[in-house]
């Protein structure tokens, strides 16, 4: 049985219009994404951050997500907030006492959800607002996939109508009325204000303050965001035959060869925000690949698509963003030349950008791609198959609070494992000669080729 009847209620209905937009509007647009998960600009935090940290969790009661079998939920399980898990009685207690329902979606190896975690929902005053307004529900996407996708389409609907252009991300913060109906909402919100973005503090008393004094105002919103989740959801079926053509594949090819970095690799790419982050987008370098191999392709496009393809896998292949001594890729570059990642590794996209390495391999018989393949493959049996049968679907990357510090090096580090003379030619290979560039310690990059090693050896 379904615990909320909301979900089967986001069907058909119309669209918004630009006085819906100024009601919604009504109570202002809750977040200035520079810094949230759906714009991860910022870079993964610096050691400075364990300063941060204060779990008290030993000491504290915990709370209703103690009783979960999720690891997300358990992460929350020593937090001061009230927390309920998804359920019947969330909307009971909401309706009976006439409160707004905040709701949290992340996952548990979701960096910016651990950063909320740590930052906003331990903070005891923080707790204390949202116990006392509202009726806190956590979620974790990986279970409830159904209840995500829901809210994540009504996010986008109320941040395209503030004008944002926001794409969403997680942790995703929504709130509801009692009836689940979503009127307002963000992503990651640090605990107080800063200059690029509101804080959660401020975030909770503007949405109390609106329910208190516009509540018509809110629950027209919600209706709004909610007529326009219906039509974006709706089922449809079109009978009629769709002739296929090559046209739009070419069209689409020649759009993605247009949007590449034509220095460093990698594609929609804005040469407005050079630095912004970069993710891999294996599937649209396949479509690529697939035109650099097709015989009837026009000598042009098959040369471009080969040309964008081999030169985003080269700077790929020798970055930071793959795991240079355990293989593996890392979920995303946060700087043009994917050199500093977001460190979570996931199973799709060890999946998608392995079989795509080995692909490219085929056709071009360049070796460098085929090891980073192997590297991948043997990473993912030795790391994310489980024993008990099929695979790990993710893997966290932060360790006493900090992101990624479990994979980078110090040229001590390195001089202690491999001694004085490996050390030189490692640390040559792998970029501790150079600059660093993110605080913790060195990203391990290819920055010499085995030529110029062997060189040096005998040098």
């Amino acid at each position: 049985m379904r615990s909320v009847t909301f979900l089967d209620r986001f069907r058909p209905s119309c669209g918004l219009t630009s006085s819906h937009t100024l009601v919604l509007l009504g109570i202002g647009f809750l977040c200035l994404p520079s810094s949230c998960p759906a714009d991860p600009g910022a870079a993964p935090p610096t050691a400075a951050s364990k300063a941060e940290v204060k779990h008290p969790a030993a000491a504290r009661r915990a709370n209703r997500l103690a009783r979960e079998t999720s690891p997300y939920l358990l992460l929350h399980a020593h937090n001061p907030v009230d927390w309920y898990a998804w359920s019947p009685e969330v909307f009971e207690k909401a309706r009976k006492e006439g409160k707004p329902i905040f709701l949290s979606i992340g996952y548990s190896s979701c960096h910016w959800c651990h950063v909320m975690e740590r930052l906003v929902f331990e903070n005891e005053d923080i707790a204390r607002i949202m116990n006392a307004n509202f009726i806190n529900v956590k979620v974790d996407r990986e279970e409830r996939p159904d209840v995500d996708d829901i809210y994540m389409t009504a996010y986008l609907v109320y941040a395209q109508a503030a004008g944002s252009g926001d794409s969403g991300g997680w942790p995703l913060s929504m709130f509801l009325t009692p009836d689940g109906k979503p009127f307002a909402g963000g992503t990651y919100f640090p605990p107080q204000d800063r200059a690029s973005q509101m804080g959660f503090t401020t975030v909770l008393s503007r949405v109390s303050n609106a329910w208190q004094s516009d509540h018509a105002g809110v629950l027209k919103s919600a209706d709004l965001i909610c007529d326009e989740v219906r039509r974006l959801t709706r089922a449809g079926f079109n009978p009629a035959p769709v002739k296929l053509n090559r046209e739009l594949v070419t069209a689409t090819v020649k759009s993605l060869i247009e949007s590449r970095d034509p220095e460093f690799g990698g594609i929609d790419f804005d040469s407005h925000e050079p630095n912004a982050t970069k993710f891999p987008e294996p599937a649209k370098l396949g479509l690529l690949e697939f035109a650099a191999r097709q015989s009837n392709n026009t000598q042009s496009n098959n040369q471009q698509a080969d040309a964008v393809v081999t030169n985003t896998l080269d700077h790929i292949a020798a970055g930071g963003i793959v795991d240079q001594l355990a293989g593996g890729f890392h979920r995303y570059s946060t700087d043009r030349r994917w050199h500093v990642p977001h460190f979570e590794k996931m199973l799709y996209d060890q999946a998608q950008l392995a079989e795509l390495f080995a692909d490219v391999y085929h056709r071009t018989g360049k070796r460098e791609y085929r090891r980073v393949a192997e590297q991948a493959f043997g990473f993912v049996l030795r790391e994310m198959a489980d024993p008990a049968g099929g695979f790990i679907s993710s893997l966290d990357a932060q360790t006493d609070g900090v992101e990624g510090v479990y994979y980078v090096w110090t040229p001590a580090e390195v001089d202690a494992v491999l001694g004085a003379r490996d050390g030189r030619l490692f640390r040559r290979a792998f970029g501790l000669d150079e600059p660093k560039e993110f605080e913790p310690g060195f990203v391990l990059r290819r920055t010499a080729s085995a030529e110029t090693l062997g060189h040096d050896l005998h040098a």
